[in-house]
């Protein structure tokens, strides 16, 4: 695996270890080494890298039982990127670790390497292989880990390699202002050319399906619900920008910053029950609605568990299977400043929305049939799901953010939240 280094982290809060890393560690892992290195009973890793970097993805994702690797000097907390003795794990310091961890006589059955400075300590093992880093070779799938990378945090797509940093840094400041230009697009424009404004500014929008008309007041009837995937917080803008009208949207949280660039009505909700219940038929009253029922974005290809709340307060529901393509930054994350999610979006050099509307839910499947909300909410899942090819879970908001942000993603307002509705997936 490539180095990935760091030099200053408060110590307690090395989250990028366990958030961001995994990720760019896994597009490296060789698949000849992967499938001696997964045979073996007891697995131990000597790396070079900082071992406070590498441990939780070797441990958590890969199954190994320890990891040795380089020492950075502590100071008040605070890891300062100097190194402890013995050094940097290379060479004969790898073999003393091994040593050290081993004892004198307890030989490794197999030792793997991948560079010259690892003979000696693969010396010290029964049998010992190198692993050619050269001619690269396609990395192991994340289907093949033992643990899925479901959630992983930080602004980059790509891995940071001296290209693609100095890349990305050029591109920031031409990046910001083309950001400005979609945002004021988005924001100011009519929505029904706000799709065609997009086009022209580099943001690409394919629709799929037939969305419902929208309902007259004067008929009397409930608007539709519409129930879309969560993949960004722009989901509803895209939403609207397809339909060629404003759709209100009610999401569990969002920054002032967004609300007041946000070209549609959004609406808060407090995770109260009775009252999220009375303000979402309100809403529907008045027309159609956009929700998320994951309560959370989730990046790679699964859907979050869905709340059944939704499924309790209307029978006209439509399924939005939502997927967006960005190249450069993520316009979502769990530790940043949620403000800026929608300029990290728009600075992509071209980003992609793609908004496929699945057909109403027939009347026999709905709860005025005599389905439960939660049978309602999982065959919705499974659909979108379905639709794009994704896998269904049973993670909600706070595991992601347990396992991101060490919270459970609760964001403090003028009223206390309450737990989310349980739902099994499937």
């Amino acid at each position: 695996m490539r180095k990935i280094e760091a030099e200053m982290f408060v110590l307690s809060d090395i989250s990028v270890a366990r958030a961001v890393l995994p990720k760019f560690y896994s597009s490296d892992l060789h698949p000849v080494t992967w499938s001696v290195f997964s045979a073996c009973g007891q697995r131990h890793v000597l790396t070079a890298n900082p071992r406070i970097m590498v441990e939780a993805f070797l441990k958590d994702f890969l199954g190994a039982d320890s990891v040795l690797g380089t020492e950075i000097a502590i100071y008040k907390g605070r890891a300062t990127g100097f190194v402890l003795e013995p050094g940097i794990l290379v060479g004969k310091n790898k073999a003393d670790a091994l040593k050290k961890a081993f004892g004198e006589t307890d030989q490794p059955d197999i030792g793997l390497g991948d560079r010259h400075t690892d003979a000696p300590f693969m010396s010290l093992c029964k049998e010992a292989y190198i692993v050619p880093p050269k001619p690269e070779v396609k990395a192991v799938t994340s289907d093949k880990l033992p643990k899925p990378i479901i959630f992983h945090d930080g602004r980059l797509v790509q891995k940071p390699t001296p290209l693609m940093a100095l890349l990305t840094i050029l591109w920031i400041p031409i990046g910001f202002v083309l950001a400005c230009l979609r945002i004021a697009a988005g924001s100011l424009l009519p929505m029904p050319i706000v799709y065609y404004a997009f086009w022209a500014l580099g943001v690409r929008v394919t629709i799929k399906g037939t969305p419902p008309p929208p309902v007259r007041k004067s008929t009397g009837k409930s608007g539709v619900l519409f129930i879309c995937s969560h993949r960004t917080l722009l989901d509803p803008i895209f939403l609207s920008t397809a339909l060629g009208r404003p759709i209100p949207a009610v999401t569990y949280s969002v920054s002032r910053l967004s609300e007041i660039i946000s070209p549609i009505k959004t609406v808060r909700l407090s995770r109260d029950r009775v009252a999220d219940a009375a303000m979402i038929k309100k809403l529907l009253e008045e027309g159609d609605l956009a929700i998320c029922p994951e309560g959370t974005t989730c990046r790679e290809p699964f859907l979050l568990r869905f709340s059944a709340l939704f499924a309790e307060l209307t029978d006209q529901l439509v399924p939005v299977a939502m997927v967006n393509r960005m190249s450069m930054f993520h316009g979502t994350t769990a530790r940043g400043w949620k403000g800026m999610d929608p300029f990290y979006f728009f600075m992509n050099p071209s980003p992609a929305y793609e908004v496929t509307f699945l057909n109403k839910l027939p009347m026999e499947l709905t709860c005025g049939s005599g389905k439960s909300s939660h049978e309602v909410a999982n065959y919705i899942q499974r659909v979108i799901a379905s639709t794009l090819s994704y896998e269904c879970t049973s993670f909600t908001r706070k595991d992601k953010y347990r396992a991101l942000a060490g919270n459970d993603g609760t964001v403090v307002g003028p009223k206390p939240l309450l737990k989310a509705n349980k739902v099994m997936g499937c």
